[in-house]
């Protein structure tokens, strides 16, 4: 495993600091404890595993027996510019501006993007893309039928999920409140990019 669950990170983080500041590691009923398992034996699966993902190691059949590997094995951040706003509605005209740069840990993603656009509107909401959301996008210029992309129609950006009809194609969004976008024969569709994950800021 190259990268933590949210629980497991919470609990790396929650050894790290009482090695920190009480100079031993916590007990499995202390791990236990603190994040309401029913019994010692959940937290040692979640050991096991951080010892297994390299962010631990353990001494067999000795008590508080967990210590941080030397060195730590943590995936390597990305830095990750985000390029202007996203439709998911009817679709908007293009904001390629870089905006800010991100550094971002790889396992919020699927699979790495190239970049990050912010959401403006609720038509993607069904897909769990809600308005504000940073989502994730790799770079290419095609998609398999039912893969969520960002595609620039007659010059204008929107998210949606890509269904192909024969020799054409439909955008269709995940919210009943849209209607499918039918791409007509004499309209320009260009697949920027397909979703790879989101980013959700307070």
């Amino acid at each position: 495993m190259d990268t933590l669950t949210p629980k497991r990170r919470a609990i790396f983080d929650f050894i790290r600091e009482r090695i920190t500041e009480q100079g031993q590691p916590p007990s499995l009923a202390d791990i236990a404890t603190r994040f309401g398992f029913a019994s010692r034996s959940v937290a040692r699966k979640h050991i096991t595993a951080l010892c297994q993902a390299g962010y631990i190691d353990v001494t067999p059949n000795q008590a508080r027996s967990i210590r941080l590997a030397r060195p730590l094995r943590r995936p390597e951040m990305l830095e990750l510019p985000v390029l202007g706003q996203v439709a998911a509605g009817a679709p908007i005209g293009p904001d390629l501006d870089i905006h800010e740069q991100l550094l971002l840990d790889p396992s919020l993603f699927r699979r790495t993007p190239d970049y990050l656009l912010k959401v403006r509107g609720d038509s993607m909401i069904g897909d769990g893309i809600l308005d504000g959301d940073l989502v994730g996008i790799r770079q290419q210029g095609d998609a398999r039928d039912g893969q969520i992309v960002v595609a620039r129609l007659d010059g204008e950006v929107t998210i949606k999920r890509l269904q192909r009809l024969g020799e054409g194609y439909r955008l269709l969004p995940r919210n009943p409140a849209y209607a499918p976008i039918d791409v007509g024969p004499d309209q320009d569709l260009f697949i920027e990019g397909i979703f790879c994950g989101l980013v959700r800021r307070d």
